[in-house]
């Protein structure tokens, strides 16, 4: 089993996850817990509406850490920014929230980036 495909198990099981940014104005890792979320077949970062450090950070320096079951795997994160592709995605995600505000509120404020797992990705 290649490390990606053990990446998408342990995130099919987690949907809790660590992920450690550069920061990006620091330089310095920083750790948070946040959720993941699955769309189109595909491993997202998003939060409710407003600013988050960690979405400057990995616009900044788009490889992080992301912290699964004992596992530290680095990633990249893609910042999605265009229209079409945050509506698909944030309307797939939203209504299955439901202490989620309005998806207009969502699409207006919210971050949101798609984990890319490297396929020759290897633990830290």
């Amino acid at each position: 089993m290649t490390a990606t495909d053990e990446a998408r198990r342990a995130l099919e099981r987690q949907q809790t996850v660590e992920i450690t940014t550069i920061g990006r104005r620091s330089a310095r890792p920083r750790r948070i817990e946040t959720w993941r979320y699955l769309a189109d077949g595909r491993y997202w970062l998003t939060g409710s509406p407003g600013t988050r450090d960690w979405y400057a950070n990995i616009v900044a320096h788009p490889d992080f850490t992301l912290h699964l079951a004992g596992r530290d795997l680095r990633v990249r994160g893609r910042p999605v920014t265009s229209p079409e592709e945050r509506s698909r995605v944030l309307g797939a995600i939203v209504p299955t929230l439901a202490w989620a505000d309005s998806l207009e509120s969502w699409l207006a404020g919210s971050p949101l980036v798609e984990i890319e797992l490297d396929p020759d990705g290897q633990p830290d």
